[in-house]
């Protein structure tokens, strides 16, 4: 077969299948440094505590943000976490680690304290916090405020044995130096992107949610009369709640689609979805199935509300009628077909899907608290995605291990952090698994690593007989 670009290297002696040797070989690197990838930074930190020489991973991270950071934009003071602190960065793959939320509550000198909250669900805040903690604590693995630019095969004996990952460091002028790494294998952890309904876009006065906290001191308090909120989920509702009590002689007009909020499903045996043994149940369903279980659980996760910030949402709207002045409006039933800049604020146009008839109101500003999408990994793999191929709807084949199917010609693992929900389930984007799906990832890594230390001929080590070395 014909050879992909070498990424500017030149081929090991004839015979030989190792990467050429013109860059330090890592045995992983991660593009992004979200939660997913720093469970599994942490996850090789442990393994290589315990492991010996030979079975040691050299890991490395590049991560945009100058520091860690996640969803930010939504740190509301009064906002707690919807799942709960056992599903931190380790717990269900080691609960004896030191990276524990527990752990981080007794380094901060708070944990009797927690406890005394008898809570399973911290806030947002706190949380953060903790991952700020763990991420200070493997900070030595990160090229921070570095963004990947391109990740080129390097050839030998016509396979693709290695990626080049080059990245440019971000600075205000933009002549950040570039800097490479090659490694057997990638991991790519890039987050999601926010999503507005098609035909709309972010502007000065419409902003996705997660711009909320980033950009809400650029409103005139004083002067602000109306904002609208458009989305069903719990960020709308957040944002609703938050622009409500902050701006208290302003209007704020929730709009969407169905007749109210809905709870979140949380139940016990509902909440099994989220369980890593429902990963594996998902990944070995037929496609029917998938697509059922999506059906039947997406009101686990997806345009649903905690009920408690339901009921006090339904609270203020009803103590504003009987006091008669009523700034909290549902637009019910109801979409944003279009939004347009004029001035100094911005007209929105919502049609009522039950009359049919449409209403414009004039907004100081518009937030869509509309979701997010995974970033195709696809432009960031540049030529090696022509080993990926597709499956009929155009997504990337996934194995169970989260490495990415390829054609032969290949040997290095490409690996996802998210975008996997067609594979893998609802859980793929969400903390509930992260530790357990880092240790998955790591197994796969080292046994792929093992192999290939093996003498011509050895048999590769299975995953299960790896497992004690990332527990």
């Amino acid at each position: 077969m014909s050879s992909l670009p070498s990424g500017g290297s030149s081929d090991g002696p004839d015979g030989d299948t190792s990467p050429p040797t013109s860059l330090p070989t890592h045995d992983l690197i991660g593009i992004g440094f979200g939660p997913s990838n720093l469970a599994l930074a942490i996850a090789a930190v442990e393994h290589n505590g315990q492991a010996n020489d030979a079975e040691r991973v050299a890991v490395r991270f590049f991560e945009r943000q100058p520091a860690f950071g996640w969803h930010r934009g939504m740190l509301l003071d009064d906002a707690t976490m919807q799942v709960s602190f056992l599903k931190d960065l380790v717990t269900l793959r080691n609960p004896a680690s030191s990276f524990s939320f527990l752990s981080y509550l007794h380094d901060r000198g708070r944990l009797v304290d927690f406890i005394n909250h008898k809570t399973l669900f911290p806030l947002r805040l706190d949380f953060h916090a903790y991952l700020e903690w763990a991420a200070a604590r493997v900070a030595d693995l990160v090229d921070w405020g570095h963004e990947v630019t391109r990740i080129e095969p390097v050839m030998s004996d016509d396979e693709v044995v290695a990626v080049d990952v080059t990245a440019r460091e971000l600075t205000p002028d933009g002549t950040g130096r570039e800097v490479t790494y090659r490694a057997r294998n990638v991991v790519i952890g890039t987050g999601l992107q926010p999503r507005f309904p098609q035909g709309i876009s972010g502007s000065e006065h419409v902003w996705h949610n997660q711009q909320l906290l980033h950009r809400v001191e650029e409103i005139d308090g004083q002067a602000a009369k109306r904002f609208v909120v458009v989305g069903a989920g719990q960020s709308a509702a957040e944002v609703t709640a938050f622009l409500h009590q902050r701006f208290a002689d302003a209007e704020v007009v929730s709009v969407f689609s169905r007749y109210g909020y809905s709870p979140a499903d949380d139940s016990p045996f509902a909440n099994r979805i989220f369980d890593p043994n429902a990963v594996d149940d998902f990944f070995e369903a037929p496609a029917s199935v998938k697509e059922m279980l999506m059906g039947y659980h997406a009101n686990t996760n997806y345009s649903v509300v905690d009920g408690e910030l339901i009921e006090e949402l339904y609270r203020r709207q009803y103590q504003e009628k009987v006091v008669g002045r009523e700034r909290l409006t549902m637009m019910n039933v109801a979409r944003v077909e279009a939004v347009r800049e004029q001035g100094g604020s911005v007209a929105v146009t919502v049609r009522s899907l039950t009359s049919d008839r449409t209403f414009d109101l004039d907004a100081d500003l518009a937030v869509f608290a509309t979701g997010y999408d995974p970033v195709d990994p696809l432009p960031l793999l540049g030529g090696l995605g022509a080993y990926c191929p597709p499956d009929h709807n155009g997504r990337l084949k996934v194995q169970r291990d989260y490495r990415v199917v390829t054609t032969p010609g290949i040997r290095c693992g490409i690996y996802l952090q998210g975008g996997t929900e067609h594979t893998h389930g609802l859980s793929s984007s969400l903390l509930s698994t992260i530790a357990v799906r880092a240790g998955e990832i790591l197994a796969s890594v080292v046994s792929g690593i093992s192999t290939a230390r093996l003498p011509q001929g050895g048999a590769k080590a299975p995953v299960a007989a790896l497992r004690h070395l990332i527990s």
